[in-house]
């Protein structure tokens, strides 16, 4: 199993490190990804990555950190591409739901990141709340750039248009939630073929965790295991899937 998403230079997880990352091998989760915010976070990921064949990186600038940052950021954005350990471009996007940066600014970030990621012939990993117009109208001038959209927790009709412009869908710990039979439709909707899952840690608990206040990459398998459950197939087949989808996405095949 592959955590395609979670954020382990965030110091509830990197002050333990050690300890979640053994967590994670012992519950069979062998490879992690660990993404970026802004630039000084994905320099950290980048460090992180030394000396750890089990761990990747994607590195960018999250719409919620635009405001502090600029397109005179886009240099050394576009120099971290040459790090082996990067294998994608993100988080990026847009978000309409905190008010932490000016919607304008965000876009110009964004459009510019798309734009590094055409350059790179890179995947991209999005972010996108309560912005899925906006988001996707972006993305449609970029049309040879691959996509997975995180977290996804929308409705079936924004899946669908998501889906239909062929990009990648991924799922949380949310999808576990008693209430959440909306977001489990959305899960049968989704080809296996473009699904994957992670667990946003250290963000968002799986059931039967939610209680605990820190995720972590080991917890992927639940959400991984309900996933399999909505599917309908065994929890082996999901995960041997959804390893074969991260390694295609994001280029990173077993050493």
């Amino acid at each position: 199993m592959i955590d395609t998403h979670c954020h382990l230079t965030d110091a509830r997880l990197l002050e333990q490190l050690d300890d979640v990352l053994e967590r994670a091998r012992l519950a069979g989760v062998e490879r992690m990804i660990t993404i970026g915010t802004d630039l000084e976070d994905d320099r950290a990921a980048i460090a992180l990555c030394r000396g750890r064949e089990n761990l990747r990186c994607v590195v960018g600038i999250h719409p919620n950190y635009t405001q502090t940052a600029s397109l005179a950021d886009l240099p050394e954005l576009r120099d971290l591409q040459a790090d082996w350990a990067v294998v994608a471009l993100g988080e990026m996007g847009l978000d309409y739901f905190h008010k932490f940066a000016d919607r304008d600014h965000q876009r110009r970030l964004f459009e510019a990141q798309m734009a590094l990621a055409a350059e790179f012939k890179r995947p991209v990993v999005i972010h996108s709340r309560e912005a899925i117009d906006d988001t996707l109208a972006v993305m449609k001038t970029f049309p040879g750039v691959n996509a997975v959209f995180h977290c996804f927790t929308g409705s079936l009709a924004e899946a669908q248009r998501i889906l239909a412009e062929g990009y990648w869908i991924s799922f949380t710990g949310p999808v576990t939630y008693k209430k959440n039979d909306d977001l489990r439709d959305v899960v049968k909707l989704v080809p296996i073929d473009r699904l994957m899952v992670e667990t946003d840690a250290p963000y968002l608990s799986p059931e039967p965790k939610r209680s605990h206040k820190t995720n972590e990459p080991a917890l992927v398998m639940y959400t991984a295991a309900k996933v399999a459950e909505v599917k309908g197939v065994p929890l082996a087949e999901l995960d041997r899937v959804t390893t074969a989808n991260a390694e295609r996405f994001f280029g990173w095949g077993q050493s």
